[in-house]
């Protein structure tokens, strides 16, 4: 997956993700949007949480929670 790809599902992620929103309802709904996207949907919600950081903290808090309990289901 190359970079603007990335960022894609990195954006939709950004204008998606609410407090309530449990991983699994995340990922369904951001695979509406990006179909071929499984494992990079994690790595994009990394890489949205830096690039998002300073812009809107509450969101980059809620992907943060999804990234971390979506590398840790996939571990195991």
């Amino acid at each position: 997956m190359d970079a603007s790809e990335l960022q894609a599902i990195g954006d939709t992620l950004m204008r998606l993700v609410t407090p309530s929103m449990t991983p699994k309802d995340l990922v369904k709904a951001v695979r509406k949007e990006h179909p071929d996207a499984k494992k990079d949907i994690a790595r994009a919600a990394f890489h949205a949480i830096i690039a998002n950081a300073d812009q809107d903290p509450g969101k980059s808090r809620n992907l943060q929670a999804f990234a971390l309990a979506e590398r840790t289901q996939q571990s195991e």
